[in-house]
């Protein structure tokens, strides 16, 4: 949708789809209520990441999060959404097993949260069940180039496509989801010309994320932007404010008041004396 146009109702799948190559799509990370609600009328697509374990668990990695999870935080989206498409992702160990466990899965969180899709990590090893979601009704936006739920076997967060063979791959890989019925892409961590080439050679958005201005959408996570995640910054975040500084400044505050007994005062009470009387509570 863009900033001069309105509509009602949650945008869809295929009214993303069809911002191929116009429009940029604007994607943040939601976990909760009340941030879906702030972010609702700004963006697009509202992520319900698997992030959440790091940003709400304080996880080291996204591995360990759960089904249950990522269903209680989707729920949580929807009821404080009422434009933006949200999609949920798959966590770690819920899908890779068959694409019988992955549709489960995806049917499961479909059905529980409400949301229009669900996301996976996988290139070219995942279009035969990306296929086999599609085919079956489950919408799949893709996750291709850096994927943290493969942390481990990339050997860390490591951007992908400075060498030839994971350019190659991840090329590769965004052709192999697009055949297969994906809907869009995510692009993560990737070099600028490789996002660029991926761009132009599918006919579904790639949505980036530290991968350049070249892709038909940006998504990050919301509390980087707003600087509410301080165990790292990533270098392709751009923080829009330092909210988390503003918290600790406010809370600094309450707590000395609460000390010194300046909080709470008379008009933050009920039931006040009046005149050496009680008054009824």
């Amino acid at each position: 949708m863009s900033a001069t146009s309105k509509k009602m109702g949650r945008t869809s799948v295929p009214e993303l789809r069809a911002r191929k190559g116009k429009d940029p799509i604007v994607c943040l990370t939601a976990y909760t209520a009340p941030m879906a609600q702030r972010l609702d009328e700004h963006c697009d697509l509202l992520l319900v990441g698997d992030s959440l374990g790091m940003v709400v668990y304080g996880m080291e990695s996204t591995l360990a999060v759960t089904v249950d999870m990522m269903v209680n935080h989707g729920k949580a989206v929807m009821r404080g959404s009422k434009n933006a498409c949200i999609v949920v992702d798959l966590p770690f160990g819920s899908y890779q097993e068959s694409k019988e466990q992955a549709f489960r899965t995806a049917s499961h969180i479909l059905a529980e949260t409400g949301c229009a899709a669900v996301k996976l990590e996988g290139g070219a090893e995942l279009a035969e069940t990306i296929e086999f979601l599609t085919m079956r009704g489950v919408p799949v936006m893709a996750h291709i180039g850096l994927m943290p739920q493969q942390v481990n076997t990339m050997g860390g967060f490591k951007s992908q496509g400075r060498d030839e063979e994971t350019a190659r791959k991840t090329l590769a890989d965004a052709k192999a989801v697009a055949k297969a019925g994906a809907f869009s892409v995510v692009v993560e961590g990737t070099v600028e010309p490789v996002a660029r080439q991926i761009t132009e050679a599918i006919d579904i958005p790639t949505i980036g994320i530290g991968a350049s201005v070249a892709c038909d959408g940006q998504v990050l996570v919301t509390e980087d932007i707003l600087g509410l995640f301080s165990d790292f910054t990533p270098k392709f975040v751009k923080r829009y404010a330092n909210l988390g500084d503003a918290v600790s400044e406010a809370v600094g505050q309450y707590a000395d008041e609460v000390r010194t007994r300046q909080f709470p005062t008379d008009e933050h009470c009920f039931g006040l004396a009046k005149k050496g009387k009680l008054r009824a509570v």
